[in-house]
């Protein structure tokens, strides 16, 4: 499984483009749009250079890379790193943890997932499709 699900920039609440995470910076340099990224158990070289992009907190990002945090809520200058504990029922009918970390700026989110958890390309697909709302 890839470790980048999805990487894209929004204007006006609308889907731009997919872009290149290299490409993350200048994306952001424009006040007009913001970047959503997803990512799934990334190794430490991809949360790197996402760190360097999107100039992450240090703490933040050795939390996203290391599973198994409370969750929580932590400021990092202008930005939040949100962990959440996921859950679901497997086929067996038995419960699946996981966890989900966010990093959520003025012009961006990222969505680091951990373990047993769903892919969130359904909760995009219902923002994308809302565009009043996604502009906000």
């Amino acid at each position: 499984m890839k470790e980048i699900i999805n990487c894209a920039a929004y204007s006006q609440g609308h889907r731009k483009s997919d872009i290149e995470l290299s490409d993350v910076h200048d994306v952001l340099k424009e006040t007009n749009q913001f970047v959503w990224i997803g990512l799934h158990e990334p190794s430490e070289e991809v949360l790197e250079q996402v760190q360097h992009e999107f100039n992450l907190h240090d703490l933040a990002v050795e939390d996203a890379h290391n599973a198994h945090q409370r969750p929580k809520v932590e400021m990092y200058g202008d930005s939040i790193f949100v962990v959440l504990r996921t859950a679901q029922v497997n086929r067996e009918h038995h419960t699946e943890f996981g966890e989900t970390h966010f990093f959520v700026g003025a012009n961006y989110i990222v969505s680091v997932r951990h373990g047993s958890s769903l892919s969130y390309a359904e909760v995009r697909s219902k923002c994308e499709s809302s565009p009043q709302m996604m502009s906000k």
